[in-house]
Formats: structure tokens, C-alpha cells, sequence
């Protein structure tokens, strides 16, 4: 069993490893390697009873057998001979992987996995240590096994909630879960996150998927129903892992940028029938990129962009789920309007879940929302909106209280019937809407919002993100009364 503390511990004894952030890129490469080897140990015995040949695409100096392997011999690297072989042979040749059309996907994510990534440990005697830890992992030995090495893995990446700008590279597990039980995916479905991160969405449609397997063409079409981008290399190298680990075997995982292609070659492009993500935002995007947009979506918020990109890349019978902040639904700039105006003429926008704040705390305390909708012809005819509000008894999510499945359990109840609820003062924790109300509103997606929350102490930067998020709500409003204003005096005028 993956022992990540003790690994963690004998870091802290290296000087050139500096915070979470690079231990965990630290322990992540080792474990991609390790876990690599074991499985290209069961495809070489899979080739074998099939009579076939199993080539590795990482030469044999390299394997892991062959500089990892600890047979307590006295022959095995360390100190200075193991660090100048990682950074002088190891880390070149994997960077350097000749990669052809030809590449079957599950070798081409090696090269793919080291394109960016650095070692940064310099004791090589401490390195030798770490390896051997991360050796001692066996997979699919049994089911339990893979579980708890899962449940080890998930652990582990719940860390990047606090280890600096990491965070934004994790969506809380309950999350997935929740949203793939609302969209339902089907073994014949295409899957994509095209921002995946460390690839929790479409891990959770795997597991989803797991148990309508029948047969091994079953399991064939599902190993091969996953498509995931991820332009940063360590969510890249933390995602190839996470698949690793949970049995994903050949999913078409790209590190790239979603962006990198023009938004009028996106209807070319391959469409999905289910994409589940949680886009980058607060961030911007440089000129550059902005104008591969057409004007109406042109927007320097990357979720504004991935929005669009979203919207183009659906099949027509494809669904959608969305994670976005409260800026979007009462946002009123061009980008955002037109979005919003797509989004009730092509697509069905049958319901919007507003979760309480502190889901993706210690990252960011940004409330945000869950977006579910479908193409269809006929566009939207009503939406409903529905408030998650915070568990009896939990003040605030963070890092020692996390989000669970089970706090969605309100939400599941009130499914079952759906009914409007009203609280005092006429506002609603769930309530319907039809298209012509939400179009009358200007795009104001704003409703069945929080009331009131208790005060809480912001760190600077979460303080300025908020009063930004207010100052824009303020003005939306602001503007929607002065348009008002003007139309009464244009028409007594």
C-alpha cells in the first residue's frame, strides 16, 4: 500500500523539494513509472495468450525493472549515480519518445506525461528511498487492493485543494459523482472533459460505467470512450495516473490547450455525447487566444470560452454539466448575454443546482454552480433552479470537512417530486422558470440564491474576489434599472 505520508516525511529531509506542490509532482512521476511497468506486465501476458508481441515504447535501460528495481544486491542506484541517471538518461529519453500516428494511445501518454515534468530532489540517497516505497505497490491483484490504492490515490489529491494554485486542478469527488448520476452516461457514449485537470469527471463516469459491462467488447468500448485535455503538466501526469490507477487503461488524454484550435474549425471537430467539466475561472486569457472567438463570444474569462467551446462540441444528442461561478448567471457583459441566449434557443437548460460556498474551500471560497443541459431543437421551455444550502450542523467546508455525496441527499429528495419552495420574504430555495421569464430578466440567471451567509474572515486575495463579484452583481443590477428608467421616460416622453 502506497504509504504517502512516510514519502512525504523523507522529502522534507531534500533540500532542492519546496512545498506540496512539488513533493506531490515528485511522488507522481515515480508512481507513473511504477504503476506503467505493472501494466505493461499483464499487456505483455495479454499479447502472449493472444500470440503476439508486446513492445514497450520505453527502451529496456529504462524500464523499471531495470534502474528502479531494488533486489537488495548492493546493485541498485543511489546517491549520485542514481540522480545524474534520472536527469541525464532517464528524463531525456522519456521526453524524447518517438511518437507516430501509428502510437497506440496508452504509449503515447508516456511521452506525453514527461513533456513538462521536472525532478527535484538532489539527494540521491533520498531518492532512493522514495522509490523504494512507491516499488512496494502491487495493482489488480484484487479488487479490495485497486479500491484502497483508489481511496489512497484520492487522498493524495485532495491535498492540491491546499497546496497553493494546485487546487484548482481538483473537483471534489462528490461532485463527479453527483453529476454523473444526474446525466446517466451509457457505455456507447463519447466522454470529454476538455479542461480535465487531475481527471476526476471522467474517472467518475468509468466507475459509473463499471458495472453495464458485460462482455470484453463491453470493456473494450469503455477504455476507449474517454477524451481528456489538459494543457499543464502536472494535473496532465496526476490525471494519467489517477486512469492508471482505476483501471482506465487507454483513454485519449492530450496535453494540450483546448484553445489551440479556432472556434470555426470546431464544427469539424469530433463531438460528444456527454462533456462534464469544471473550466479554469477568475483567470484570463491573452488576446491572442480571445480572437480565435467570434465577437459575441469574444470574453478575457476563460470560462466564458469554454462555455462556447462546450456549446460547439455536443453531439445532437449530447448532455452537459457544467461547474461555474455565480458571476455567469448574473453577468451581463456581450460574451456572457450570448452565451446565455445559446444556451435557451439551442439547448434544453432544464436545471441549474447552486452550491453552497466552500465546496472547492481551502482552494477558493467562490460560490458556484451546476449547469445541466442538453442540445435539443426546441430549445429551453422551462429551467429549474435549485439551492444546495450547507448541512445541518457543517458551518463551512475546508479541509478537514469536505464535501460529501451524501449532502446532496436534500437535493435527491425533493427529485423524487419536484415542487416550488418558497421561504419568507418571497425568496425560493427551488423554483421553475420558463424560457420567456429567464429572456424578460435580460439573461439574470440569478435566483434561488443564498439569502444571507454568516460572516467569515477572507484571506486578501478570496476578499478582493468577492467584492469584484459583488461590485459586478451591483452594476447588473444597477443597469437593468437605469434600462428601465429610460424605456418609462421614452415612453411618456
Amino acid at each position: 500500500m502506497l504509504n504517502i505520508k512516510k514519502i512525504q516525511d523523507i522529502m522534507r529531509n531534500d533540500a532542492g523539494v519546496n512545498g506540496d506542490a512539488q513533493r506531490i509532482e515528485q511522488i507522481v512521476w515515480i508512481l507513473f513509472l511504477k504503476l506503467y511497468d505493472e501494466y505493461e506486465k499483464i499487456w505483455k501476458l495479454e499479447a502472449e495468450v493472444e500470440y503476439q508481441t508486446y513492445t514497450s515504447i520505453i527502451p529496456s535501460p529504462f524500464s523499471w525493472d531495470s534502474w528502479a528495481k531494488d533486489n537488495s544486491d548492493g546493485r541498485a542506484k543511489t546517491g549520485e549515480d542514481l540522480l545524474k541517471f534520472i536527469n541525464t538518461e532517464l528524463f531525456p529519453s522519456l521526453k524524447n519518445l518517438n511518437i507516430t500516428e501509428q502510437t497506440p494511445l496508452n504509449q503515447r501518454i508516456v511521452q506525453q506525461a514527461f513533456e513538462d515534468t521536472n525532478n527535484y530532489m538532489k539527494d540521491g540517497i533520498l531518492l532512493r528511498q522514495v522509490v523504494n516505497e512507491i516499488d512496494l505497490i502491487k495493482i489488480k491483484q484484487s479488487r479490495e487492493d485497486q479500491a484502497n490504492l483508489s481511496l489512497t490515490y484520492e487522498t493524495f489529491l485532495k491535498a492540491l485543494q491546499s497546496a497553493g494554485n494546485a487546487g484548482e486542478f481538483y473537483t471534489p469527488r462528490a461532485i463527479t459523482e453527483f453529476v454523473m448520476r444526474i446525466l446517466k452516461p451509457s457505455l456507447s457514449d463519447k466522454i470529454a472533459d476538455l479542461a480535465c485537470g487531475t481527471g476526476g469527471f471522467l474517472i467518475s463516469a468509468y466507475h459509473y460505467l463499471e458495472s453495464q459491462c458485460k462482455t470484453a467488447n463491453d470493456r473494450v468500448a469503455l477504455n476507449n470512450a474517454f477524451y481528456g485535455i489538459e494543457k499543464k503538466s502536472l494535473p496532465f501526469i496526476l490525471c494519467a495516473t489517477g486512469f492508471l490507477i482505476n483501471g482506465l487503461e487507454n483513454p485519449n488524454l492530450r496535453h494540450t490547450n483546448a484553445f489551440d484550435t479556432s472556434f470555426d474549425d470546431l464544427s469539424s471537430a469530433p463531438k460528444f455525447d456527454i462533456i462534464a467539466m469544471n473550466p479554469p475561472y477568475g483567470s484570463s486569457e491573452k488576446k491572442q487566444i480571445q480572437e480565435h472567438f467570434p465577437k459575441i463570444y469574444r470574453s478575457s474569462e476563460t470560462a466564458d470560452l469554454f462555455m462556447a467551446i462546450i456549446t460547439e462540441r455536443l453531439s445532437e444528442r449530447g448532455k452537459a454539466a457544467v461547474v461555474l461561478p455565480d458571476g455567469f448567471l448574473f453577468g451581463n457583459d456581450t460574451a456572457k448575454i450570448n452565451l446565455k441566449k445559446r444556451l435557451l434557443e439551442e439547448f434544453n437548460l432544464h436545471l441549474i443546482v447552486r452550491l453552497p460556498a466552500g465546496v472547492f474551500a481551502p482552494y477558493t471560497s467562490i460560490t458556484t454552480n451546476l449547469l445541466f443541459f442538453d442540445k435539443s431543437p426546441q430549445g429551453t421551455q422551462q429551467t429549474w433552479f435549485y439551492r444546495l444550502d450547507m448541512p445541518e450542523g457543517i458551518k463551512s467546508f475546508g479541509k478537514t470537512k469536505a464535501m460529501k455525496l451524501e449532502h446532496f441527499a436534500p437535493f435527491w429528495q425533493w427529485d423524487k417530486n419536484r415542487t416550488t419552495l418558497e421561504e419568507a420574504q418571497g425568496n425560493f430555495k427551488a423554483q421553475v422558470y420558463s424560457k420567456q421569464e429567464l429572456e424578460a430578466r435580460n439573461y439574470n440567471f440569478d435566483l434561488c440564491g443564498f439569502v444571507s451567509e454568516e460572516e467569515e474572515i477572507l484571506e486578501p486575495f478570496e476578499l478582493i474576489g468577492q467584492i469584484k463579484s459583488e461590485r459586478e452583481r451591483l452594476n447588473t443590477t444597477l443597469n437593468s434599472l437605469m434600462d428601465k428608467i429610460s424605456d418609462i421616460i421614452k415612453e411618456n416622453g
